[in-house]
């Protein structure tokens, strides 16, 4: 079996080598609007026009012969900054996503490269072309033949992601087959009874960044004292990001190596999160920072695919009434939750946390999915 898998490292470079990634990321963030803005001027000339890589590609040359200044830029990186826009077409074109946006400095400033990178595990630094050796904070060791290689920047620092692939042997799975319940007091309960409290990042640094915001909007716009209070900001976001990202990452870990099969409810977080109307809004918008604080879609991406390296496998069952489901007799009214936490059944007098119910009846919905498969 063949295994993709990205080791990202935090770059140590030189003052020079910091200024030619930033016009890097500028060439790539200017290609990728300027084709955005030609194919949209295409398509309003002709609607049948579908977004063409190799016509939009054949106009680098000319480019560059415009803006000198592309030249400084590696090709393949600027020829990759296109294939991401042809993928960001073909994502809306699925209804994976919006239409593609034009690209705003500052803001996932990144550049690619395909080939030409060297790795020095030894001696912790990393070849990249037109910039040279650079030193990285080596944490891990790098497994497999390097794909490509993609350096970016978040709150100040720059980073490089890089993609291996290696053949790995399909190992053989270990446990059982269990069932999750997704929540905000208990972020997951599973269908044993065991459960995991949420780490709620956002939430423990909302003040922090309710104060850096208000005293960032205090400022004169990219006045020295603006552009501090910025990266104070951004920051704190980064900070906020790598606590849920590590506490995701921990959690799905633990529970793929000890599970064969995990069922776990397709919930609809876009739906679930959408902005209310009305009444309630206040709390509804709490309800809503609660939810996307809990990080459940990347946490279903990252079990997906721990589940697969492992050996097992994710089913993912459908949400409706599975904490209004007696799991005893099978009776489903919403007076059978009684509380957020106290499940109760009126017809057979089952009791139980409510959570653990949820987990049960997913549970059960997997192993019918299974078994009609």
């Amino acid at each position: 079996m063949k295994r993709l898998q990205a080791f990202k490292f935090q770059l140590t470079p030189n003052g020079q080598q910091t200024r030619q990634m930033s016009r890097f990321a500028g060439s790539c963030r200017f290609i990728f609007n300027k084709a955005l803005a030609l194919q949209k001027e295409w398509y309003q000339t002709d609607p049948t026009i579908r977004f063409s890589y190799v016509k939009l590609a054949n106009l680098l040359p000319s480019w560059k012969q415009e803006f000198a200044w592309l030249r400084k830029s590696p090709s393949q990186a600027l020829q990759h900054a296109l294939k991401d826009l042809e993928r960001a077409y073909q994502n809306f074109f699925a209804k994976r996503a919006a239409f593609p946006k034009f690209k705003k400095k500052g803001v996932s400033d990144s550049f690619r490269y395909p080939q030409g990178v060297k790795l020095d595990q030894a001696n912790n630094r990393i070849f990249l072309p037109k910039l040279g050796w650079m030193r990285y904070r080596n944490s891990r060791e790098v497994l497999g033949n390097i794909k490509n290689v993609t350096v970016s920047l978040t709150a100040g620092r720059w980073f490089v992601s890089i993609q291996t692939e290696r053949e790995v042997e399909v190992p053989t799975p270990t446990g059982g087959m269990v069932g999750i319940d997704m929540g905000i007091a208990r972020f997951a309960t599973l269908s044993d009874g065991s459960f995991v409290e949420p780490v709620n990042s956002f939430k423990r640094h909302q003040d922090a960044l309710k104060k850096a915001q208000q005293s960032l909007s205090r400022k004169v716009k990219f006045s020295r004292n603006w552009l501090k209070a910025k990266k104070k900001v951004q920051k704190l976001h980064h900070r906020i990001a790598n606590i849920r990202r590590n506490f995701l990452h921990q959690t799905s870990s633990r529970i793929s190596k000890n599970h064969a099969i995990v069922c776990l409810e397709d919930l609809q977080v876009k739906n679930m999160s959408k902005s209310a109307e009305g009444k309630n809004v206040r709390a509804k918008s709490g309800l809503n920072r609660s939810i996307l604080d809990q990080g459940w879609g990347e946490f279903r991406r990252q079990l997906d695919y721990k589940l697969a390296w492992n050996g097992g496998h994710l089913i993912a069952v459908p949400a409706q009434n599975t904490s209004r489901t007696c799991p005893s007799c099978g009776h489903v009214s919403a007076e059978n939750r009684q509380t957020q936490a106290k499940f109760a059944c009126v017809q057979c007098g089952y009791e139980n946390h409510a959570d653990v119910v949820g987990a049960i009846n997913v549970l059960k919905c997997g192993q019918a999915i299974l078994a009609a498969a």
